[in-house]
């Protein structure tokens, strides 16, 4: 078919005939990104986000927040939250990055293809026409870049709220000893860095699943279960160093930033493992979706 006719080829490519017609440019990055923000599921879970440090502060303050040892004199990051802004900040990490904040990341990376799928507006953005590669790099960076604001406000907004409910100080370690606070935001910062790259991991299944599927909630639903059971595989210890090729086995290894002296190591194998498992499910998004029959 001709390229004037804006419809795709074999393989999703575009024939260059067209004048004036510049793959590059279909699906510009600020367009993908003011259709996702004006999302009701982005609010939301922006919302939900932001509403947590204050359901924290209003938790602690029912429950007489504690600073000090916790059963069997154990030191957590719970025990120490009320202690500075920066402490709150931390411990709401701690609290959030298990489970909470992969459910923005499912949602943003999940739903994106998927829901083009559910709409049936799929094949006509197809045939706009945007490069099927095009629309998948447009879809997949802005889906990172929520993903990324939403492990950024949660503790931005947490750093806030809790200075003004705590005061402004240094970090207390809970392995002991403290950071003053102008050392311990640049750790706060290496700790959201390394929480988005232990979530690529998730971000990367949901993308590879909103693929293959037209429903958005069985690609968000599939990569939050499949984080759970990878979860559920790393409390096995049976399995022993098998587990260190689990990416849930390293998602605590920003714990490390947060000790007096800086450890490298385990973030280090995180990102390894992350990145890596991120890349051949991207990867395979990529592969399925350029033969796939569009029939959304």
């Amino acid at each position: 078919m001709s390229a004037a006719s804006g419809v795709q080829g074999p393989g999703g490519a575009v024939a260059e005939g067209a004048a004036g017609y510049r793959p590059g440019r279909t699906l510009p990055l600020r367009v993908e990104a003011l259709r996702q923000w004006r999302r009701r599921r982005t609010l939301v879970m922006g919302g939900v986000l932001a509403a947590l440090p204050f359901v924290m502060i209003i938790a602690f303050a029912v429950g007489g927040g504690r600073d000090g040892g916790g059963r069997n004199n154990r030191i957590t990051f719970i025990d120490t939250a009320t202690a500075s802004g920066v402490n709150f900040a931390a411990t709401c990490l701690f609290v959030s990055a298990g489970f909470l904040l992969v459910v923005p990341v499912a949602l943003f990376c999940g739903d994106t293809v998927a829901s083009e799928a559910n709409w049936s507006s799929l094949r006509y953005l197809l045939a706009s026409p945007v490069p099927r590669a095009r629309l998948l790099w447009s879809k997949l960076v802005v889906a990172l870049g929520f993903s990324l604001a939403a492990i950024v406000l949660l503790p931005a907004v947490a750093l806030a709220a809790g200075t003004a409910a705590y005061g402004w100080g240094p970090l207390k370690l809970p392995a002991g000893g403290v950071l003053a606070a102008g050392d311990a935001l640049p750790r706060l910062a290496l700790v959201v860095a390394y929480v988005f790259v232990s979530q690529l991991v998730t971000a990367g299944l949901a993308f590879w699943l909103s693929t293959r599927t037209d429903a958005p909630l069985g690609a968000v639903g599939g990569a939050v279960g499949l984080t759970i059971v990878g979860n559920v595989l790393d409390a096995v210890t049976a399995l022993g160093s098998w587990r260190e090729f689990l990416p849930a086995h390293w998602q605590f290894a920003w714990a490390d930033a947060l000790q007096p002296n800086l450890e490298w190591a385990g973030m280090v194998k995180g990102t390894a493992v992350s990145v890596s498992c991120a890349i051949v499910l991207v990867a395979l998004a990529f592969r399925g979706f350029a033969r796939k029959d569009i029939v959304s």
